[in-house]
């Protein structure tokens, strides 16, 4: 070295050692923080990529929490009508027990009457005041609005699940291709004095549907009038009416579809009846498209069911003539958010009809309300077999609504927290291989930095002395 203005090794020296401090730096602010990237220069490209997956993780994190918070919800729906379940059931012991009235004092049936009045008060009142973050659950509020479903279209229509983008109304368009049938069976008389009769030989006919069987035995020359009402006295137990025209005698199910049939036999006697097959006749499902889709029919009732439509209804005798009518789902319901972004793909909808007593029930057999003192249906009626069948169908609606809030927490809500719980260890297990230390390598890093730190620190020193042999030139000047 023969200048001194300029050393270049004490310059090499010093910039290695601001790199080796540098690199030292930023292993022990990794080491502290836990974090590779603390600032935006640590990793443009990588911080980029990790706030994306942390804002994911933001939104599946509020997800579960959705879902959770839905689950409790639903579940203190469910809390409610397992009550309500139970009081029906009790209703339904106290109709079959009064029904014994022979054996019974009119005291004790009027017991009974109070016992179901208060029944009634408590399923109103279960109803009415069950919630949830003061969101009342069963009193209708969370149900379906529709415009449009006139009485002569459908005599029951229940919105069960429907999404309605933008809460934008729904149109549903209703065609029946093939109208629903009862089984009948016909039978000619003879028409003689001016009166319509059977023949001139005693009769015994086995008159049988889907509720059972009874004979019912006839005189010789006996009227189709009195065996239409001989039919009808008993077709709550047979299942079968019966209607005479002139000559003409008709037997029919009481019901409509496939599930129903009208049988007649002949014990004795002289009777042949035409349809069906050897005196027994099926009715026929109606054939029905919802939204131009095939859906299930049984008898009246339809259901059709997809991803963004779940409704249920029964046709009137005007709309199964083959007709076509639309309705509109206007609003209500409950919508979930149970993704991790906001749209319709994530948004699940569910309806929760009211189950007050003047709602259980329906406008063909008669409202749960009808049971209570003064109703059509008290227990002191003549018959309480139109009393029964309401309590039985009301436990049926409340069980399909129990059995619908279940599956939407087993199937629809667990399902969904148990994917979403995936989803975000992977999101998080991502994020974390972008920005987290890993100490053992960085370990290494440091430790290697502090001997080079220590390593440029000697050799800068060495450098720094290097100028010092140009005096022994000047010694010997």
């Amino acid at each position: 070295m023969s200048v001194i203005n300029t050393n270049i090794q004490s310059l090499q020296a010093l910039n290695s050692l601001s790199k080796n401090q540098k690199s030292l730096s930023m292993s022990l602010e990794r080491l502290s923080t836990g974090l590779k990237i603390n600032t935006a220069k640590d990793d443009p490209a990588g911080l980029i990529a990790s706030e994306s997956l942390k804002a994911e993780q933001t939104g599946i994190n509020q997800a579960i929490d959705n879902a959770n918070r839905a689950n409790n919800m639903v579940g203190t729906a469910e809390g409610g009508l397992n009550e309500v379940s139970n009081l029906l059931n009790q209703l339904d012991g106290l109709v079959n027990q009064s029904a014994n009235s022979g054996a019974l004092s009119p005291d004790e049936i009027a017991a009974n009457q109070l016992q179901v009045d208060s029944i009634l008060s408590t399923i109103n009142r279960i109803s009415g005041t069950t919630t949830f973050a003061n969101k009342k659950l069963l009193d209708g509020t969370l149900d379906y609005t529709t415009s449009g479903t006139a009485a002569s279209a459908f005599s029951a229509i229940q919105v069960n699940s429907a999404n309605l983008p933008a809460n934008k109304p729904e149109a549903v368009v209703v065609q029946v291709t093939n109208s629903a049938t009862q089984g009948q069976l016909n039978f000619t008389g003879t028409a003689a004095a001016g009166k319509d009769y059977i023949g001139a030989s005693a009769i015994t006919l086995e008159v049988s549907g889907n509720a059972g069987t009874q004979q019912l035995s006839f005189a010789g020359s006996s009227t189709l009038s009195s065996i239409v009402a001989a039919v009808n006295a008993v077709k709550s137990t047979t299942g079968v009416t019966a209607s005479a025209n002139g000559t003409a005698l008709v037997f029919k199910a009481s019901n409509f579809g496939s599930a129903n049939f009208t049988s007649v036999k002949t014990i004795s006697g002289t009777f042949a009846v035409t349809g069906g097959v050897s005196g027994k006749d099926f009715g026929k499902d109606a054939t029905v498209l919802v939204n131009g889709a095939q859906a299930q029919a049984a008898g009246l009732d339809v259901t059709y069911r997809t991803s963004n439509l779940d409704v249920t209804f029964t046709l009137s005798s005007q709309l199964n003539a083959g007709k076509s009518k639309t309705f509109g789902i206007t609003g209500g319901g409950a919508d979930f958010q149970l993704g991790s972004e906001v749209n319709e793909t994530n948004k699940v909808s569910m309806g929760i009809q009211s189950v007050s007593t003047y709602d259980l029930g329906n406008g063909a057999l008669g409202f749960l309300s009808t049971l209570g003192s003064g109703g059509a249906n008290e227990l002191t009626s003549a018959s309480l077999d139109t009393a029964q069948q309401i309590v039985n169908y009301a436990i049926n609606q409340v069980s399909s609504l129990r059995g619908r809030l279940g599956a939407f927490q087993d199937f629809t809500v667990g399902s969904t927290i148990s994917s979403l719980n995936v989803a975000y260890e992977n999101v998080s297990s991502a994020e974390s291989s972008i920005v987290d230390t890993n100490f053992a390598a960085e370990t290494a890093n440091m430790t290697r930095a502090q001997i080079l730190v220590q390593a440029t620190t000697s050799v800068l020193s060495t450098a720094n002395s290097t100028p010092q042999s140009v005096l022994t030139l000047l010694r010997g000047a």
